[in-house]
Order: C-alpha cells, then structure tokens, then sequence
C-alpha cells in the first residue's frame, strides 16, 4: 500500500466509528466458507445431546436455488444470511430421518446462529441458539422459548404477540429469530429432495 492510499483508508476509517469498525471486523471474520468458532462442534454436541450416542449423522453444504431462496426472502422479509445452508442428516435407530438446518439472522448488529431439526414431513422437533454475539437478549436461548417452535411447519403461525411470545430487551433478536425460523419452515418443503 503506498503512503498516499494507506492515508486515504485511515481517512475513511475515521468516519466509522470504533463499535461499527470492530462490528464490521467480527462480521468479516465470521462470514466465511467455512464453520467457525467451534460452531460445528457444538451442533454435534447437540445432536449427540438430544439423539444420543449411537445415531448416524452426515453434514453437507446446500446450496440454495435463487428463484426459491427470493420467493422466500420476499415472502417473510428476511434475506437468507448466504446462498448456502449446512445442514445435518440424522439416521435414527429406528430408520427415521431428522434433518438439522443451520441459519443465521441479524440481530441488533451482530449475526444469531441457529440450528432447527425437522422430521422428514417438515415438523420443526426443536430449535437451538448455537452462537449469541449481542450483550443483551440472549434470553432466546434458552430451551422454554425455543420450544415455542415445536410441532410448527410451512403452515404454521410464527407472528411474535399471536403464537410467539416477546421478550422485554430481545425485540429485534426475538422477531429475526422467528421469521429465521419461519424461512426455514418454508425452504424445507422445497430442498426435502436434495437431503
């Protein structure tokens, strides 16, 4: 970088502030090809969690057919954070197949990962919050709220205040996280056959 264009990028710099330039470096950082920060480790803790030992899982990157992934966003009013999912398959003991979609949402100015299983007709069995980057909110986390979601598919209602419960200092996370979840609600019927 020569001495004149490195001047120029401070100069540009200056007029983001310190929180925006360390929010900026965190997304950067975060949003690349890859799983980061032991994300895939803990979606495997989870599935081992609540499948137990003995089950056979396999994950794989999808990626997202556009016509469908834009009907979508414009359906709910939510971009889908990249053009690919990761996603699980789980192979239970007793042939069944759970599927474990992993998504992230904005929330107040940091991304929220999430993971939702579903059974093979759509049926959300549960929800986790994988990775909480905000100081405040994380209260939709915790396993009485993510229960919320249990038994909900395409069809399903998820308005915050009308089947989905509000949280005091939570509301930009709580209504990502629904309609998050309701986006993967609505994609699961279209991308069953590629699982």
């Amino acid at each position: 970088m020569t001495q004149s264009s490195s001047g120029w990028a401070f100069r540009c710099l200056g007029i983001l502030s310190i929180k925006n330039i360390t929010n900026l470096f965190l997304v950067f950082c975060f949003i690349g090809t890859g799983l980061h920060g032991g994300i895939k480790e803990d979606v495997e803790k989870i599935i081992k969690s609540q499948y137990g030992d003995s089950i056979v899982f396999s994950m794989k990157k999808l990626s997202l057919d556009k016509q469908a992934r834009t009907q979508i966003e414009h359906k709910v009013h939510q971009r889908f954070f990249k053009d690919f999912l990761y996603i699980w398959t789980i192979k239970q003991k007793n042939g069944e197949e759970v599927y474990g979609l992993l998504d992230n949402v904005k929330g107040l100015s940091m991304p929220i990962t999430f993971l939702v299983f579903f059974d093979g007709k759509g049926q959300i069995l549960n929800s986790h919050v994988i990775k909480y980057r905000e100081p405040y909110g994380g209260e939709i986390s915790s396993s009485k709220w993510n229960a919320q979601f249990i038994g909900r598919s395409e069809k399903s209602n998820f308005v915050v205040g009308d089947g989905i419960d509000g949280i005091s200092g939570a509301t930009i996370s709580v209504y990502s996280m629904a309609t998050g979840v309701m986006k993967l609600s609505l994609l699961f019927p279209l991308i069953k056959s590629q699982l």
